[in-house]
């Protein structure tokens, strides 16, 4: 290919709108990556270096990084191969007429040994990470590939693979969903969209032909390399061979959209050769496409700006998607737009009657607890393993005071999913404090939650309530194990230590937590809330310790006791009368000043500072 069209096709790839969604989106950034592996996987087979050494090894590791982002970054290594075959097309002919080996055929030879090789290696790993067993999908991802007729499905996906042609050679309407009914089957060889499919696959097949001519002159290696990039990256999305998760994804065109611009490009440049006089046409038309992509790259993506305007476009592209209905009623539901929300998800029953997940959550927004109910009851019926609708439709029985149903419910959702959190603590709260398994099911509800230190806690005041003290403490230590600033969990061995008189040990912990909470980045101002809770903890041990009198009496009463005794009493009282009077003053006026030299307001401060006055022991 000239150098001007090489740069326009650089030009095209980079302003294509069916790039869209993957480059935009989340999930498109395996399909860039796996393309960019892609291409130096290509470029490292067909290149050399002066020394005329090749990177065959090189290519092969490029072609498994590639597949490791994306399944179709596989088909690289048949790319290679074809595609190098065709270059050597004439040293191989040589070497059957002989039938005597040359050097350029020993040197394919080995290169084909190696990449199949690895090939092979490669995807057995690949296998083997997926642990032998493709992924499963349901009927609403793939409606097609679920039909009990095989006509059928051959039909259609054939209608789908020309589908995604027009779309990569005119991508005027784009969304990002396909599913659900978003393309009708073709059930019958009456149906127009035949036409279209035959037109597409006739113009690939005469490509192909065209191909398989040019092996003996090699006059137009960008058609071979063209058609080699449009077929066979798109072959394992199409569902002739093995069945994927959508009907149409614009983000795995991203590969063969390569394909697709070396053959137009490699057309215009047909044209611009052989009708020298139209050259003027030709150049407004390549101007007008350009302009076109740029604008419609523009929009799209603009309509990826947010969920929002990514599911209105999606709605106004496919109106008859049942799932489009779907997730902007759930958006509409997440922003407590209720009213609308429903009127969404009954568009969506009204398309699919069967989608368990729009009744369920349909039933969740419903002020009408029977008609919540039925909603649930029927995704229960179309999903029998539908968790969330077991879990509602517990929840909804629970507050109907419809224990044995609520219990029945909650029971199933938790086999169909041992870790379903929810589904425990409903359980527990329908049980009560006091139930016999209350014990076995909050523990379960901390043990499927490690690194949450919520979970720990709360059990941990529940154990507290029971006076089960020292088992609560180790929970309130696991939780602050997993978040040494854990408020509830500090609170509560603050507490602990203040019940059984571990001051020392209390206010030692109260100090290093406050560090703590300054050292994460959390605005804690000293407070006069420790300092009050310092001078009252040491002021009561002093008047602890004045107020035991110096001499030991082994009598129960005074009536044995000598006089100089008991005049030793009545003095000693009176000391210690005096010294309670001196300290409650000297305690105030230490208040006074720890108040008039801090800063901060008692109703200002953090939560923190009310550990103090939660956990400090009132004189």
């Amino acid at each position: 290919m000239q150098q001007p069209f090489a740069t326009l096709a650089g030009l095209m790839f980079s302003v294509h709108p069916v790039h869209t969604e993957a480059v935009t989106g989340i999930v498109g950034r395996a399909d860039v990556l796996a393309c960019v592996f892609f291409l130096l996987s290509l470029l490292a087979y067909h290149g050399h270096s002066p020394e005329g050494r090749s990177y065959v090894w090189i290519s092969i590791v490029m072609g498994a990084m590639s597949m490791m982002a994306k399944e179709t970054g596989v088909t690289v290594f048949l790319i290679n191969l074809g595609y190098d075959m065709y270059l050597q097309w004439p040293n191989i002919k040589k070497t059957i007429i002989e039938l005597r080996w040359n050097q350029e055929c020993l040197d394919f030879r080995c290169r084909v040994t190696k990449v199949l090789c690895s090939t092979v290696v490669i995807l057995a790993l690949r296998l083997a990470i997926l642990q032998g067993s493709l992924p499963r999908f349901c009927e609403q991802d793939n409606p097609t590939a679920f039909h009990s007729s095989i006509y059928v499905r051959f039909l259609t996906f054939c209608y789908l693979a020309a589908f995604n042609l027009w779309l990569m050679l005119c991508p005027a309407t784009l969304s990002h969903d396909w599913q659900m009914g978003s393309i009708p089957l073709v059930t019958t060889l009456g149906d127009s969209r035949n036409v279209a499919t035959c037109f597409f696959l006739g113009l690939v097949f005469l490509l192909a032909i065209r191909s398989i001519i040019d092996f003996e002159n090699m006059r137009h290696p960008p058609l071979v390399l063209g058609l080699l990039l449009l077929v066979l990256p798109f072959l394992p999305a199409s569902n002739l061979f093995v069945t994927v998760g959508f009907v149409i994804a614009e983000r795995v065109l991203y590969i063969p959209s390569l394909g697709s611009i070396l053959l137009t490009v490699y057309g215009v440049q047909l044209l611009w050769t052989n009708y020298s006089r139209h050259r003027q046409t030709i150049l407004g038309l390549v101007i007008l496409i350009l302009i076109s992509s740029i604008l419609r790259t523009i929009v799209r993506n603009k309509d990826w700006k947010s969920r929002e305007t990514l599911l209105r476009a999606g709605l106004q592209t496919l109106p008859h998607n049942a799932k489009m209905h779907y997730n902007y009623a759930n958006f509409l539901r997440d922003s407590s737009r209720h009213e609308l929300a429903r009127s969404h998800y009954y568009t969506a029953l009204k398309l699919w009657p069967t989608y368990a997940s729009a009744h369920n959550n349909l039933g969740t927004i419903l002020k009408n607890n029977y008609e919540a109910e039925q909603h649930f009851l029927a995704a229960i019926k179309f999903a029998s393993n539908h968790v969330n609708a077991h879990f509602n439709l517990g929840q909804l029985y629970r507050k109907t005071n419809k224990t044995t149903e609520s219990e029945e419910m909650l029971t199933k959702c938790i086999n169909l999913e041992p870790g379903f959190t929810p589904a425990y603590l409903e359980l527990a709260r329908l049980r009560g404090p006091n139930h016999r398994t209350i014990s076995e099911l909050l523990l379960k509800i901390v043990e499927l939650n490690p690194h949450d230190p919520y979970y720990s806690s709360k059990f941990g005041e529940w154990l507290t309530k029971k006076g089960n003290h020292l088992r609560a403490l180790k929970f309130y230590w696991t939780s602050l194990r997993i978040d040494a600033t854990h408020q509830d969990s500090a609170v509560g061995v603050f507490r602990y230590y203040r019940k059984f008189g571990q001051q020392a040990q209390m206010f030692q912990m109260l100090t290093r937590w406050h560090n703590l909470l300054r050292k994460k980045g959390h605005s804690v101002k000293q407070n006069f809330y420790l300092q009050e809770w310092q001078l009252k903890s040491e002021l009561r041990y002093k008047i602890k310790e004045y107020s035991t009198p110096l001499y030991t009496n082994h009598y129960s009463s005074g009536e044995n006791s000598g006089p100089e005794v008991q005049r030793s009493g009545e003095k000693r009282s009176k000391w210690t009368l005096q010294k309670n009077k001196t300290t409650d003053k000297t305690f105030k006026e230490k208040m006074k000043l720890v108040r008039k030299k801090s800063s901060v307001q008692p109703q200002r401060a953090l939560d923190f500072s009310k550990l103090a006055l939660l956990t400090h022991c009132k004189s």
